[in-house]
């Protein structure tokens, strides 16, 4: 299978896709669904709350910040971790499209 050529895809395609690729894990889910509950920004209670070592933690807030779906802030030592809403905004707003875009016609396959 061949390199993917990212530049012949939209902006917003890009994107999605990288985006779609940070949530595509358990742990993440986990994590984004723990952000969610909190409401507020989360420093060191996913270790506690998800069962997870902290090295593996890290890595998949690494992850979700590249991906632009969390922010994080320093305080003191540690760094506290919240969903960053314009970027969850436009995933809603991205996946909703995508989703209207079909129409179940019952004619295919």
């Amino acid at each position: 299978m061949g390199v993917t050529k990212s530049e012949i895809y939209t902006e917003e395609q890009n994107r999605l896709a990288v985006q779609l690729k940070a949530i595509a894990h358990p742990a993440r889910i986990a994590i984004l669904q723990e952000l969610i509950k909190a409401n507020a920004c989360i420093c060191g209670d996913l270790v506690t709350e998800l069962g997870l070592a902290q090295a593996t933690i890290s890595q998949h807030l690494k992850e979700l910040k590249n991906a632009g779906l969390i922010q994080g802030t320093i305080e003191g030592v540690s760094i506290c971790y919240c969903i960053e809403p314009k970027a969850w905004k436009n995933l809603q707003n991205e996946l909703n499209t995508l989703f209207a875009l079909y129409k179940d016609t019952n004619s295919c396959c």
